[in-house]
């Protein structure tokens, strides 16, 4: 290839001038000697050609491909109905076509959400395709073709605001008459307080379905409501928070047959229970040294709101105590245990003996109490081996011992049994690692048996139970048979984690959920789409758990031994969105990303989003779905102008680029020739000048 360049020997502002300047010397010369001063100015004009220094380039080029960018849109929206395997197909027939266009170089981008990412930003088909492409000269792109549904979060306005000048072609998934039912929340309250309802509001939002739908609502995996409800017209449910944290409420609206997605039919709402006030009834039988432990404890716990009573004489009691000196305050049972006992969430009997202050028909209230999902907590002493025992009234049918009328007196250390070793609320208890057990000993346990299929998590002295924990129906039971748990807190023999003790004991009876003997909790965490799975069981063996995705895709997952009675394990997840994670009849929840991806907002497949920008660059918009069920893929075509798509084909615009080899530059105004050229019009002019000089 040739080519004429100049490399001036003086600087271009200099030549410039001295161009100029013989302009306007050759007209001055012209006005006053006629023609024949041309050949001056034709001599004058070789001179600035030679500073000029004009050169003929012969260039050896090799020319490049362009470069066509393919655009494959593998994002939430995408994996819906059959577009995946329309996705693959069409890609394949695009590989296949642009094998047959020599001059030009396909690269393919595969887009997932956000690029990969973990946030609510959709699908970014533009910002990867400005990065995939950044080293590729604008010049160089014939054209982009973008295979997607249309569900596009990051468009430009024009692709000249990116920075690209090629035809942008959409091929669009997904067919024109898909159908969907998804349901939206509308309120949704974050936090509940434990005992009251709380309001639920949504919509369920269909096209192409029947107008009605079918609402099931479940609690914690259990179906507690079913209703028909219009569509497209907001609805309202209350549900009753049952207990301090996650109360994971379900709602799932049924699906339309050969509906496009039925991820969107269910909303899942992790609702927080909150506990308005823990109130706790503390009944001492007498003053003792351990009293003030259970009284500091409770007061120090800022959500308990604590009632104590202690009976320092019986009523029936005679000796002459003026009545001046006795107590102002009678101690209200009847209001404590008919009128108010189920304001209380937990009743404890810190050595209380039976001294007729309460009646027979009140302890039977109590274990009403229990049964219909109250606690008791039954701190015992040696009154609980004798004739006044609570254990000879009519709480004896729930609770989870009966005494053997002795008392053992002596030092032991408090020991964990194998139950209490997976139990949460004594497992992995601060000292309880060392052999024997890092801790100051008790001096005093109450011989008892335990009933039947109750199993003690601590034991005292000659292995006899210290502890033991049982569920009545609704309600839960504790009996700890020992009144020494204040030598921990008074640091005899370095003490003891009575802290831990007894506030996982206090809250086990309260029913918090992360002391549940079994128990499944799942949570991301935080190390991109990795979840975390822990089974929390008495059993020596944890099963594996279930996993189902938001696509529906079911997985099976081993869990570990973490620790005794905790097993765990991690996953990552398939994509964004709700995991469910079963195992028997426990089921938990888990959210990957943002609760409601944009991916799932509007899932049809849309022809309209992209088609301002295609049309501006020159580009078209069509599906791929044909009439039949099969697909269309457009022909490629190379085009140098005028029109760059047709029904049938879309075009590709070529840049000619090449790669240079080799270059050879020959100067036209240094050399003999030039010297001769330049002599002849010299010499020229003066001859013409000479011999008009003599004619004249």
């Amino acid at each position: 290839m040739l080519s004429l360049s100049f490399t001036p020997l003086v600087p271009w502002p200099v030549l410039v001038g001295f161009g100029v300047l013989a302009v306007i010397l050759a007209v001055v010369a012209v006005l006053a000697r006629g023609r024949t001063a041309l050949l001056r100015a034709v001599a004058l004009g070789l001179v600035i050609a030679a500073l000029a220094n004009p050169s003929l380039v012969r260039e050896d080029r090799d020319p490049v491909k362009d470069v066509a960018a393919i655009v494959v849109d593998r994002s939430g929206s995408q994996s819906l109905g059959d577009r995946p395997a329309m996705t693959d197909a069409v890609k394949a027939e695009l590989e296949r076509r642009f094998g047959a266009l020599t001059n030009i170089e396909p690269r393919f981008i595969e887009v997932g959400d956000a690029q990969g990412g973990e946030g609510d930003d959709g699908t970014k088909l533009f910002t990867a395709l400005t990065q995939a492409l950044a080293d590729v000269p604008p010049e160089r792109i014939a054209g982009v073709v973008m295979l997607t549904d249309g569900v596009v979060h990051d468009i430009p306005a024009s692709l000249e605001a990116l920075g690209l000048k090629a035809p942008l072609h959409v091929l669009v998934t997904g067919r024109p008459d898909e159908r969907d039912r998804q349901i939206k929340m509308l309120e949704a309250p974050r936090f509940g307080i434990v005992g009251r309802d709380v309001t639920l509001r949504g919509e369920v939002m269909e096209r192409g379905g029947t107008g009605t739908a079918t609402v099931t609502v479940r609690r914690d995996g259990e179906e507690i409501d079913r209703q028909s409800i219009a569509t497209g017209v907001p609805f309202s449910l209350t549900t009753h928070i049952e207990h301090g944290g996650p109360n994971v409420v379900e709602i799932e609206v049924e699906p339309l047959p050969g509906e496009l997605t039925t991820v969107n039919n269910r909303a899942v709402l992790p609702i927080e229970g909150i506990r308005e006030k823990l109130r706790v009834l503390l009944v001492s039988g007498e003053p003792h040294q351990g009293e003030r432990t259970w009284r500091n404890l409770l007061k120090s716990d800022a959500s308990v709101d604590l009632v104590h009573f202690t009976i320092l004489r019986p009523p029936e009691k005679q000796d002459g105590t003026p009545i001046s000196e006795l107590s102002l305050i009678a101690f209200p049972t009847r209001e404590l245990f008919v009128q108010k006992i189920k304001d209380f969430d937990l009743i404890i009997f810190d050595r209380y003996a039976n001294q007729s202050v309460l009646p027979s028909a009140y302890f039977d209230n109590i274990a009403r109490y229990v049964r219909e999902g109250g606690a008791l907590l039954i701190a015992a002493g040696p009154e609980f081996a004798g004739p006044a025992s609570l254990a000879r009234t009519r709480l004896a049918s729930i609770l989870p011992g009966d005494p053997s009328m002795k008392v053992v007196e002596q030092p032991f250390k408090a020991t964990l049994t194998e139950t209490g070793h997976r139990h949460p609320v004594t497992r992995a208890l601060p000292g309880s690692e060392a052999n024997p057990p890092a801790w100051g000993d008790w001096l005093r346990i109450v011989s008892a048996q335990t009933r039947p299929g109750v199993q003690p998590i601590l034991s005292g002295a000659n292995g006899l139970p210290l502890l033991a924990l049982s569920r009545e129906e609704k309600g839960r039971v504790a009996l700890m048979l020992s009144d020494q748990a204040w030598l921990w807190a008074r640091g005899y023999q370095q003490g003891g984690p009575y802290l831990d003790l007894l506030r996982r004991l206090a809250h086990w009876l309260m029913k918090e959920p992360a002391l549940e003997e079994e128990a499944l909790r799942a949570q991301t965490t935080g190390r991109g789409r990795e979840v975390r799975v822990e089974r929390q069981t008495m059993a020596e063996e944890a099963g594996p758990v279930t996993i189902t995705g938001p696509t529906g895709k079911e997985r099976s997952l081993d869990l570990s031994k973490a620790e005794t009675g905790l097993f765990t394990a991690t996953f990552e997840a398939e994509g964004l969105g709700l995991h469910t994670i079963r195992s028997g009849n426990l089921v938990a929840f888990v959210s990957v990303g943002p609760a409601n991806p944009r991916e799932l907002a509007d899932v049809f497949s849309d022809t309209d989003r992209l088609k301002g920008v295609a049309d501006g660059s020159g580009g078209t918009v069509r599906r791929v779905a044909a009439a039949g069920g099969g697909i269309e893929v457009p022909r490629l075509q190379i085009t140098r102008g005028g029109r760059l798509g047709g029904a049938d084909w879309i075009g590709f615009r070529p840049s000619d680029s090449a790669t240079i080899r080799g270059v050879e530059v020959y100067p036209l105004g240094i050399g003999l020739w030039a010297l001769v050229a330049l002599a002849a019009a010299v010499l020229a002019m003066w001859l013409v000048e000479g011999r008009r000089g003599r004619t004249a």
